[in-house]
């Protein structure tokens, strides 16, 4: 479905946004770390999570894939809310149109997946009663 690698895409570009706003000096763990630990942390996890979000999106399993697709997904609403609740703090510094739009874009695709993914099975099993 489309809607989702719309929905990752917009994380991937948030990501890149997100090391122009220092977004280590948000996380728990990295913003104790020196500045340059901090930054070559946070771009380095990136790539196991980045090459298992599209290793197990594209799993053989069909079961393994779409409940790694349901999973991020989710991931993105709760993402959105992160920010929001950050929002307030000093380090903060997502306030731009591209910023707010990106992390609230991955969100709205990312919840609009899952309620359309919901909505397909409830139609399926509607059919199958």
């Amino acid at each position: 479905m489309a809607i989702y690698y719309l929905a990752i895409s917009l994380l991937i570009a948030h990501e890149l946004d997100a090391v122009t706003h220092s977004e280590w000096r948000l996380l728990f763990v990295l913003r104790d770390l020196p500045e340059a630990t901090a930054v070559h942390t946070f771009a380095l996890v990136h790539v196991p999570l980045v090459f298992a979000t599209l290793w197990f999106s594209h799993h053989s399993n069909a079961s393994v894939r779409d409940r790694t697709k349901l999973g991020v997904s989710i991931f993105l609403v709760v993402h959105a809310g992160l920010h929001f609740a950050l929002s307030g703090t000093p380090q903060y510094d997502f306030d731009g149109l591209l910023s707010r739009g990106l992390i609230l874009g991955s969100a709205l695709f990312g919840a609009l997946y899952v309620v359309l993914r919901f909505s397909r099975a409830f139609d399926q099993g509607a059919r199958e009663s």
